[in-house]
């Protein structure tokens, strides 16, 4: 894939993450949204790290949405999630695709939020948790319907079109 054909996609996942941040999953927190399948879709077809990139902004921007309500701890939140969709990718793309669903589902929903455990109380992480399982378990499962549609892009040609 050439780099300017890189570059167009990583700016296009981007434009999605942001569209995805706004369909929002209802939670005690409103930066719960649909973000995060742009960023693991950019981890398989463009690589890990685009994908993490993809992953952090996204949640920086439905962060702002939703009025940064965890303040600075949405750079905490941003790095967990370059670092998930990170380990996704690499995963996903040595073919080891039910532990790369597995890994992100288990960490976004359970792992990520533990240090709210401690920063916060038990009460927001225990609050927190259903809803968080139920957005990431919608971007894992439109990841499984949409991932193995799109691999066929990284392949493709561009079409040459002649004007006449």
């Amino acid at each position: 894939m050439s780099r300017e054909r890189k570059i167009s996609y990583f700016t296009l996942f981007i434009a999605m993450s942001s569209l995805g941040a706004m369909v929002k999953i209802p939670a005690i927190v409103g930066t719960i949204a649909l973000d995060s399948l742009p960023a693991l879709i950019a981890s398989v077809l463009l690589g890990p790290i685009a994908g993490a990139i993809v992953a952090s902004l996204g949640h920086f921007i439905s962060a702002l949405l939703s009025g940064l309500p965890l303040g600075p701890f949405h750079l905490l939140i941003a790095v967990e999630m370059a670092i998930l969709v990170f380990l996704f990718g690499l995963l996903y793309k040595k073919g080891k695709k039910f532990i790369s669903y597995f890994l992100f589902t288990i960490g976004n929903a359970i792992i990520a939020p533990l240090p709210f455990l401690f920063i916060i109380h038990a009460s927001f992480y225990f609050s927190i948790l259903p809803s968080l399982f139920i957005g990431t378990t919608l971007n894992i499962i439109l990841a499984i319907v949409v991932l193995p549609r799109l691999q066929g892009i990284r392949r493709t040609k561009p079409k040459e079109v002649h004007i006449r």
